[in-house]
């Protein structure tokens, strides 16, 4: 296949990139660095360009044939969301439609999208499926739901097939060590526990420990960043034998409290991690835990790295292979 991967340079889009190369795909790889890195990029060549500017992906269309796009350029962080919705609606709304509307005039008609399990906002049931209403809580999770809904409209209005992946907690690393989570500034609870073990800060924050779960601290779905790229690979299939557009959850199914990740960072490191108490903060809801079947029965998907040591012990093989200090 002749596959765009937008975003290649990002955490979850390069260990994408290193998977497709792997598989022998022809591989085209877009990123304007905003967030991503050069040294993440493993293979495909790089086109420079930022998915806003029409004019360059109409050029960059009609230079190379492209089967199919995998878009993870997206603004992740929900607090930012919050404080500036405009950038988040600019970026994963309005920047997605200029991509697809560049898609149209081209003839590519397969796209797989990463959406993310905030469409959901505060769940009234878990374990949470595809059906469960969607009402996000933040301009982030709003911004994937609005893009979901454009691409149902595409696909009515011209033929354009799509799956959206809506992601529950990535997290893990390259198991080969050579891939791993950089975002700056970081606000994901596995790199901010490893960084505190390997001294790049002084402790860790858990926010409240009166919550309705076993151990008082939220509990939280954590799916391997591998686990996810396969699902996306196997998305692709999906709509190649003809599958229709939709959303599948990509998630374990079964929840870890983030003590539990504390505990877990402590024995893979042997570092005695420090902790620091805070009230809850707002919005955090106790439990969020997906219902993967969907994904397991139609796609094939089966998590390969479904136990929090291994994917805390990648995290760690990465935070400790790099002189961050």
């Amino acid at each position: 296949m002749n596959i765009l991967v937008v975003g290649g340079a990002g955490y979850i889009g390069s260990h994408m990139v290193k998977q497709l190369v792997r598989a022998g795909h022809e591989l085209l790889v877009a990123d304007n660095f905003s967030t991503g890195y050069r040294s993440a990029l493993t293979g495909g060549k790089l086109v420079e360009l930022d998915i806003a500017d029409a004019q360059a992906l109409d050029a960059m269309f009609a230079s190379h044939s492209i089967d199919v796009v995998f878009h993870f350029a997206s603004f992740i962080q929900v607090g930012e969301s919050v404080a500036e919705p405009a950038k988040y609606y600019q970026n994963n709304l309005a920047c997605t439609l200029t991509l697809l509307q560049a898609m149209v005039r081209a003839g590519v008609r397969h796209f797989i999208f990463s959406s993310s399990a905030a469409v959901y906002g505060d769940p009234m049931y878990v374990p949470i499926d595809e059906e469960h209403p969607k009402a996000a809580i933040n301009p982030y999770g709003r911004s994937k739901w609005m893009v979901e809904q454009l691409l149902e409209d595409f696909d009515r209005a011209y033929g354009l097939k799509s799956v959206s992946l809506r992601y529950f907690n990535a997290a893990g690393a390259d198991p080969e060590g050579q891939l791993g989570e950089r975002h700056e500034p970081e606000t994901h609870l596995l790199p901010l526990i490893l960084q505190a073990a390997s001294g790049r800060r002084q402790s860790i924050t858990v926010y409240g420990r009166d919550y309705d779960t076993p151990d008082g601290t939220c509990i939280r779905d954590y799916v391997h960043v591998v686990d996810l790229v396969a699902a996306h690979a196997l998305a692709l299939n999906y709509l190649l034998e003809g599958g229709t557009t939709t959303a599948f959850n990509l998630g374990n199914g079964q929840g870890f409290s983030v003590q539990q990740v504390i505990d877990t960072a402590r024995y893979v490191t042997g570092q005695d991690i420090c902790v620091s108490e805070a009230p809850r903060r707002a919005g955090d809801p106790p439990r969020l835990v997906a219902d993967p079947r969907k994904a397991n029965a139609l796609l094939g998907w089966q998590p390969r790295f479904a136990t929090l040591e291994l994917i805390v012990t990648h995290a760690w093989h990465w935070e400790r292979k790099f002189p961050w200090h």
